[in-house]
């Protein structure tokens, strides 16, 4: 797993009107939900975060700033969302709105777009609740969230 260096930079236009990163370019990496492979992210300069990820049983957390929309790419789970359980399955599109404590049981593929770009500060554990083990010191480069 990378500790958020990416193998080539995103590549963005003269204007700063957009800016390019392919998969293979995306490191994976450990996240508070299994790992990931940020597209692009709050350092890209970009106004929202899209990360490929893959989740396998998350810890339950939530977001004070940041919306995120999920789409499910493959796999099947169950997601809690202020508890309360809906199945995932491919094809499956949502949007969590800030505050949401939300978590996945299963192992899902999702691409997830949040706006604005999310950052580690806004990434919060219920009282109870603590980030994965494996994910307590993360690699994520200071800054960056999901």
């Amino acid at each position: 797993m990378g500790k958020g260096v990416r193998k080539s930079p995103s590549r963005r236009s003269a204007s700063r009107k957009w800016t390019l990163r392919y998969l293979e370019d995306a490191e994976e990496e450990r996240s508070a939900c299994g790992s990931r492979r940020r597209l692009l992210s709050v350092g890209d300069g970009t106004a929202a975060f899209a990360h490929l990820v893959r989740i396998y049983d998350s810890t339950p957390h939530y977001h004070k700033e940041t919306t995120e929309l999920y789409y499910v790419v493959e796999g099947s789970g169950t997601m809690t969302l202020d508890g309360e359980d809906v199945s995932l399955r491919a094809g499956a599109c949502l949007e969590l709105k800030p505050g949401v404590v939300h978590s996945v049981r299963g192992d899902v593929l999702v691409l997830v777009v949040g706006i604005p770009s999310i950052t580690d500060a806004d990434t919060f554990f219920p009282e109870g609740t603590s980030p994965r083990q494996d994910i307590a010191a993360r690699e994520a480069p200071e800054g960056e969230g999901r």
